[in-house]
């Protein structure tokens, strides 16, 4: 048994290091992004730039909300990523005057300089909040501004996004400033909100002003008659030490127009971000068709997904398996401790992922593999506390006296007779662990720490299916590859554990 859990820790340890190894030799500019197709395209851009010009830079996609991925640029765990003025003035400055929510850039970057950040490089278009409905149910209550709303409390269903609903500048402040008795009711993700609209299932939605579907579906955009949101000018945000001047070429290159031409051919065409952003970087006669399922699930970025998928699950199993097993043990020998052991373990496993990573990145100021890590450990740890004490409880209690009566320590009969007999059950427990992991460490990607998930919250942004799937196939094969291999370790320890049995069986 401490042999297999020393070859854990040390695979879990050589993974960790190698990782942090490979973060020391290349140090590449991190250029994030957030969770929706625009912010995905504007980091592509970036990054493409960058690499075009020699400069080593990589796009770590759809790192969360506003508030970490300014987090993330303050702690230096990203460089740069696309931010717009007004959500700079109000959400990160906390500066709710109008007049500073139209303040010019060099003022905005007088108001950053404190906090070691900058803006620059604006790309020519302004990308306001709205709220829209569909245009016939607009037409037919003669809705066609966002005061129009006030008169109708409880008529409509809102489906908001859920930053728009925690924004300094969104849903509160948007309804204390028009007098709206609407109720927001649950967040619903951007990706999805379009196709909720068209199919009845909500009645009033936020978007932005150059979102793709604007184009494509019947909807009315509310005039803003009060003047309620500012300007949200796109501008690259940056850690005050970074050299923007290779990034100049982007000033201005992206007005309205052409930035709704860009998302709807992610969004509506289904072509790759990388490929949208290279198109436009170097314009091509006839840009190559959306591609299948299959070629994207093949896609060149599946090994690395699959490392990182492997090294989050296989890193938090052994880190379980080293604090659990001994938690299981004590709870055997110590009844007292089993039910306070049991209950906090059960309700560690009953944590929301999303919460749950949430707190570990304010407690650790970090964003990426080791939040997530610890994350995947704390589910890890109830099925193998549980099947270790099980397996610990099952053994035959003359068993266990007959080794005391030939004279070994306690601590010898634990090692080998108990733990032998025992280790069925308890890698049972392991397996469950680390099949489960396969599962949820698709949530890693929500804090940039990769994985089969990056594809899942993608194809989420964008409401494209295919682009799910090609995550979530390979993270199922992954599970099942998973289980055929504990289910033949469990295999191989079954015939040691009947020898181990009749062996004592037969001194007893």
């Amino acid at each position: 048994m401490r042999a297999m859990t020393a070859r854990l820790l040390r695979l879990a340890l050589a993974v960790c290091t190698a990782l942090w190894v490979g973060n020391l030799h290349a140090q590449p500019l991190q250029v994030g992004s957030k969770r929706f197709t625009e912010s995905y395209l504007l980091g592509e851009i970036v990054s493409q730039t960058l690499v075009a010009q020699g400069i080593a830079a990589e796009h770590r996609q759809g790192l969360g909300n506003t508030a970490i991925l300014a987090a993330a640029l303050r702690e230096g765990q990203i460089d740069i990523y696309p931010e717009y003025t007004g959500t700079i003035v109000r959400e990160l400055l906390k500066r709710d005057s109008p007049a500073d929510a139209q303040a010019p850039l060099a003022q905005i970057n007088a108001w950053l300089q404190p906090l070691g950040l900058k803006a620059a490089v604006p790309l020519g278009f302004n990308n306001s909040y709205a709220l829209a409905m569909r245009e016939a149910d607009a037409a037919r209550l003669g809705i066609a501004s966002i005061s129009d709303l006030a008169a109708r409390p409880a008529a409509l269903k809102l489906g908001l996004s859920h930053e728009f609903i925690a924004r300094a500048d969104g849903w509160p402040a948007l309804q204390r400033a028009y007098g709206l008795a609407l109720n927001a009711g649950a967040g619903l993700d951007h990706g999805l909100a379009y196709q909720a609209l068209a199919g009845g299932q909500v009645d009033l939605i936020d978007v932005y002003t150059t979102d793709a579907q604007l184009a494509r579906q019947p909807v009315r955009v509310l005039k803003d008659d009060r003047q309620f949101f500012p300007r949200y000018d796109a501008v690259l945000l940056m850690r005050a030490t970074v050299d923007d001047k290779p990034l100049q070429a982007l000033r201005g290159r992206l007005p309205e127009a052409r930035m709704i031409q860009l998302n709807a051919a992610a969004e509506l065409q289904g072509r790759p971000f990388a490929d949208v952003a290279r198109g436009f970087l170097q314009p091509a006669p006839s840009p190559a068709p959306a591609p299948g399922v299959m070629a994207r699930l093949l896609a060149p970025d599946l090994p690395r997904l699959l490392a990182q998928h492997l090294a989050l699950v296989l890193g938090s199993v052994a880190l379980a398996v080293a604090l659990a097993v001994p938690l299981g043990i004590a709870a055997h020998r110590l009844p007292r401790l089993a039910a306070p052991v049991m209950a906090a373990a059960g309700l560690l496993q009953t944590l929301p992922s999303l919460a749950l990573l949430a707190f570990l990145i304010a407690l650790l100021g970090h964003i990426g593999f080791v939040p997530a890590l610890l994350a995947l450990f704390v589910y890890a740890l109830l099925p193998i506390v549980h099947n270790t004490h099980a397996g610990l409880q099952g053994v035959p209690t003359g068993l266990t006296q007959a080794a005391l009566a030939l004279g070994l320590t306690r601590s010898q009969t634990l090692r080998v007779v108990q733990l032998p007999l025992a280790l069925p059950t308890l890698m049972a427990g392991v397996k469950t662990a680390a099949v489960t992991n396969v599962g949820t460490a698709t949530v890693a990607a929500f804090v940039g720490a990769g994985g089969l998930g990056e594809r899942i919250v993608a194809g989420l942004a964008v409401n494209d299916s295919a682009l799910m799937l090609a995550g979530a196939l390979p993270a199922a094969a992954l599970a099942v590859v998973v289980q055929l291999v504990f289910d033949g370790m469990e295999r191989r320890l079954t015939p040691v554990h009947n020898r181990c049995q009749t062996r004592w069986d037969r001194g007893a």
